[in-house]
């Protein structure tokens, strides 16, 4: 245990969080998604539901400030303007983090390819469906 840091935040996940380059993605994903096939890196964090996690790693990483687009929710199915509760408490939860940022919704024909593509992919026992997101790594300015 550490002062000051969620204690979802293992030893490998804070590795893995400060291993991460600028624009490196890391995926956290619900107990239902395939992530076992579809990581280049695995982390689990079983008995945890997706919201606590993303709050957990927002509290530590900075988001993507280079680009337009640096936050990711999955879709419920083909509707990208759907939300079910999961979607809302996450976009919630990333709003008390990066007030400034979008939750960009990602149809599953472009959220899939790019969870393959993540540096790691966090699987979490969230069981609503649909309970994904893609955090785009951002830097740490100098002071002054």
């Amino acid at each position: 245990m550490l002062k000051g840091l969620s204690p979802l935040l293992s030893p490998d996940l804070l590795a893995t969080l400060r291993a991460m380059g600028h624009g490196d993605e890391i995926a956290i994903v619900d107990g239902n998604y395939p992530a076992l096939e579809h990581a280049r890196r695995l982390i689990r964090l079983d008995g945890h539901g997706v919201v606590p996690v993303v709050d957990a790693i927002l509290s530590v990483m900075p988001i993507d400030d280079f680009v337009d687009e640096a936050i990711f929710r999955a879709t419920v199915k083909q509707d990208r303007d759907l939300l079910d509760p999961v979607h809302a408490e996450l976009i919630a939860c990333c709003a008390r983090h990066e007030p400034e940022r979008t939750v960009v919704p990602l149809l599953g024909t472009d959220f899939y390819p790019r969870v393959k593509a993540a540096h790691t992919v966090v699987q979490t026992s969230e069981p609503r469906l649909y309970g994904n997101m893609i955090l785009r790594k951002g830097v740490i300015y100098p002071a002054g």
